[in-house]
């Protein structure tokens, strides 16, 4: 009878993480790639920016969530900016993967001041799955592989003002037509989040970023607050850099959720990450953290002559 708990409650979980018809997002974004939050960033810099990424949550846990992404961004025109990303991500018996086309417009405010202004929108495709051939019992509802696809769109706004910079984005701004599995399935998809932060540049060859991504899902009300710091050691084109981020869980009174150190570099047109995040809280007993990894390329150089997209 314990079996058969732990397996309904372990199913729930996994189930309502599922639904949620969203790559798990972690702190890649801080490895260079802030394309992953918001489509608003796509075409901002000289290159298209190729990343690759892997987690391995849970290290020490059997059957413990990974997820693998590849995501390119780049600029056509002047103003114009486009992107694709597509992820793979497991869980026990589940699994999603799908991906976002995306497409970004750039806009000077103020030259002199370097103000500028985005909008971005992606569609987003995501396909979910749960294997249900390992599972045990006699329950004659329980057959077959039991999959769902869900079509969606993002949007998003982006302000920067010299070193200071704002978005404001929305996912899975749709409800779902329908419930796939169950009736208490939520329809309401929708997640918020805004990723702010401001760079200190008087000095050319340092820098220091700080930064903050909050997140709130429509559905059940949860929300956290990724708060970042990362210093950068500058040397031409290339550089070297150091940082954390602390994931707070706002609504269980902004309790440390997990505290993540990365470091990374980037030389000549190539780019390599690392980070590993470790789990606080009561969980910690049972795994000892998860892997981030991030490997890039940036190509085709090609100079915008308008500022917001330099």
């Amino acid at each position: 009878m314990k079996k058969i708990v732990l397996l309904a409650c372990v199913f729930s979980v996994l189930l309502c993480r599922g639904q949620e018809f969203n790559m798990p997002l972690l702190s890649q974004y801080m490895a260079e790639n802030p394309y992953v939050i918001s489509p608003t960033f796509a075409g901002i810099g000289p290159y298209f920016q190729l990343r690759v990424s892997g987690l391995e949550q849970w290290v020490g846990v059997s059957n413990a969530p990974g997820t693998q992404s590849v995501s390119l961004d780049g600029r056509f025109g002047d103003v114009d900016g486009v992107g694709i990303l597509l992820f793979n991500d497991e869980n026990g018996n589940t699994r999603q993967y799908g991906g976002l086309l995306s497409y970004a417009h750039h806009l000077t405010l103020n030259d002199y001041r370097n103000q500028f202004l985005s909008f971005g929108i992606s569609y987003r495709f995501t396909q979910f799955k749960i294997d249900v051939s390992k599972f045990n019992g006699d329950d004659p509802s329980v057959y077959g592989d039991k999959s769902t696809f869900n079509s969606n769109f993002d949007v998003g706004v982006l302000y920067r003002f010299e070193s200071f910079y704002f978005s404001l984005n929305a996912s899975n701004i749709l409800d779902k037509s329908a419930r796939a599995f169950a009736d208490s399935e939520p329809v309401k998809l929708r997640n918020y989040s805004i990723y702010t932060g401001f760079k200190f540049l008087e000095n050319p060859y340092h820098q220091l970023e700080v930064s903050l991504f909050g997140r709130y899902f429509e559905s059940d009300g949860r929300s956290s607050t990724d708060v970042n710091v990362k210093y950068r050691k500058i040397k031409g084109d290339d550089y070297v850099w150091a940082g954390a981020s602390v994931r707070l869980l706002n609504d269980l009174g902004f309790k440390p959720a997990s505290f993540t150190p990365m470091i990374g570099f980037k030389r000549d047109n190539f780019y390599v990450s690392y980070g590993f995040e470790i789990t606080l809280g009561d969980i910690i007993q049972y795994n000892v953290g998860t892997h981030l990894i991030t490997l890039g390329v940036d190509f085709l150089y090609n100079p915008s002559s308008r500022k917001c997209t330099q």
